[in-house]
């Protein structure tokens, strides 16, 4: 029989437990717990691993904790920009989005350009306005209003320093003290398809509309039945350089790696060697999953139809 899988991650980066209140750490976890319920119950009842996928990033940018949809960081203008993907690895068809606005679900709009605009990326105003010919729902800038994040971005927003989402509360650029705040799913379903899909408000203060690996294609997501599908969050401009999602994929097709020794030599060997820190989920068409990272901790979950399932957030947790 078919196994089928899910696996989600909220983010990696600087995440030590010495620096989590036990009810925030609560909040996350049952963050974590509520996307991968609604993701799997999809796949529990035979549903496709594309629309598990999307159903649980949903469930994560509706989730204020989480730097995607709802809870994005704020850009150096002081405004939220959106960023997405989404794969099919039965046809490869994907679709993406970059620098969206008041888009609630970016995850949704990603799919709507795949299926419906004859393209795989739009950006800004052109992937607004195509939200808006589609139909996809939007909302007013107070809806994507987080203290906690608006906070953070008041305290750098007059420097040239940039914050990759949480960590300490102190100025940080990208060699200190980080946290990376994408929120993604991959999952395989009962017939063996995979698919992957990838959220991000990217970097507090970023500017010049800066775009991160997530919405790229074979960079911060990827998904094919011959392989693998892959979420990744991480520094983005060295995940872009590694094309981590597809070189994970390429280690398998090409030199036989089982799906965890392909994640391990991208995350723990490559993207180390170029100073890349962060982690990916990934499955395979087989069902297998894998969560790797080599950052202090990523918040991360898996379910599978062997009865297994875990809701972790440091590194030994």
């Amino acid at each position: 029989m078919q196994k089928f899988c899910l696996a989600i991650h909220g983010g990696a980066g600087t995440i030590l437990k010495e620096d989590m209140t036990p009810e925030l750490e609560k909040e996350y976890r049952e963050g974590l717990a509520a996307a991968l319920k609604a993701g799997y119950t999809v796949l529990e009842k035979g549903g496709a691993a594309l629309n598990a996928v999307k159903t649980a990033v949903m469930s994560l940018e509706d989730n204020p904790l989480f730097n995607a949809g709802k809870g994005a960081v704020f850009t150096k203008k002081g405004v939220n920009e959106l960023d997405a993907a989404i794969m099919d690895g039965q046809t490869l068809d994907a679709g993406a989005v970059a620098g969206v606005r008041n888009v609630r679900n970016p995850v949704l709009l990603a799919e709507e350009v795949m299926k419906h605009s004859g393209h795989i990326f739009l950006v800004g105003k052109g992937a607004n306005d195509f939200a808006i010919k589609r139909g996809v729902e939007l909302e007013p800038d107070e809806y994507f209003f987080t203290q906690h994040r608006y906070d953070q971005w008041r305290e750098i927003r007059d420097s040239d320093f940039y914050k990759l989402d949480q960590g300490s509360d102190r100025l940080v650029s990208l060699l200190k003290n980080k946290k990376f705040g994408t929120v993604g799913a991959v999952a395989c379903d009962s017939s063996g398809n995979v698919a992957a899909a990838t959220s991000t408000g990217g970097m507090t203060n970023k500017r010049y509309g800066r775009v991160g690996d997530s919405p790229i294609i074979g960079i911060g997501t990827y998904a094919n039945n011959k392989t693998c599908a892959v979420s990744c969050t991480g520094y983005g401009e060295i995940f872009i350089k590694a094309v981590a999602a597809y070189d994970v994929s390429c280690l398998m097709e090409y030199k036989n790696f089982s799906l965890q020794e392909a994640c391990e030599e991208v995350v723990k060997k490559k993207l180390v060697a170029m100073g890349g820190e962060g982690g990916l989920v990934g499955v395979d068409a087989k069902g297998n999953h894998a969560l790797v990272f080599n950052s202090a901790g990523m918040y991360r979950a898996f379910q599978n139809s062997e009865g297994e399932s875990a809701v972790e957030i440091y590194a030994n947790s």
